[in-house]
């Protein structure tokens, strides 16, 4: 099956729209990188926000951009404007953040990375979409009202399209993506701990795989 080109320069709701999943991805060995990349990608998830949470992770970003082109490279957890610089110069094609602040998106918009900043209430909301964001990730989803949230949210946001992350499981991801104003989840569950360590790529692969056929509403 072909793989569908990117645009250039690529954008948030490109990153969203790629795959109903967005692998949170936690490294703690650089060795584990390129293999995991090329696994998810062998399973139809191209999209991988490795989070900035382990001193590894920079370099995790930077071997995945130079040895897996078919992967889309991203950044989590940024909390600041070095946050997104590293990334940057790591390779990193995209951000994820578990907030938002002004600084942060002027400092992603200088750089032209796409980011998905977090938000968990409605003056969030305003703050992003006061500095032109309209593809926001919902975090901590599940501990923030999970989708009676967003069924509210949808009246008075019907604009803006969110990425649900936090709690966001196999069991409950088709419930999250049924609704209107998401676009995507973001998981953990594709790359467990115990896969990664045992270099347990073939388990991964079919994580992937079946995320990657999820249904949209």
């Amino acid at each position: 099956m072909a793989v569908k080109p990117l645009p250039t320069p690529l954008r948030a709701i490109d990153v969203m729209l790629d795959a109903p999943v967005i692998p949170v991805i936690v490294l703690n060995d650089v060795a584990h990188a390129v293999p995991l990349a090329r696994a998810l990608v062998a399973g139809g998830i191209r999209m991988l926000e490795v989070t900035l949470r382990t001193p590894q992770a920079l370099a995790c970003i930077e071997a995945i951009a130079r040895e897996v082109p078919e992967a889309v490279a991203g950044a989590g957890t940024l909390r600041s404007a070095a946050d997104a610089q590293a990334a940057f110069n790591a390779g990193a094609r995209f951000g994820v953040s578990p907030g938002y602040t002004s600084a942060l998106g002027q400092a992603c918009r200088d750089l032209q990375l796409p980011l998905l900043p977090g938000v968990a209430t409605g003056s969030e909301i305003m703050a992003a979409m006061a500095d032109g964001l309209t593809e926001l990730k919902f975090f901590p989803a599940l501990q923030a009202g999970g989708t009676a949230m967003l069924k509210a949210w949808y009246g008075p946001f019907g604009d803006i399209r969110f990425c649900p992350t936090g709690g966001v499981s196999p069991a409950n991801a088709a419930d999250f993506l049924a609704l209107p104003n998401v676009a995507c989840v973001g998981g953990s569950w594709l790359t467990p701990a115990d896969a990664v360590a045992a270099g347990d790529w073939g388990r991964i692969e079919a994580l992937a795989r079946e995320a990657s056929q999820l249904k949209r509403g």
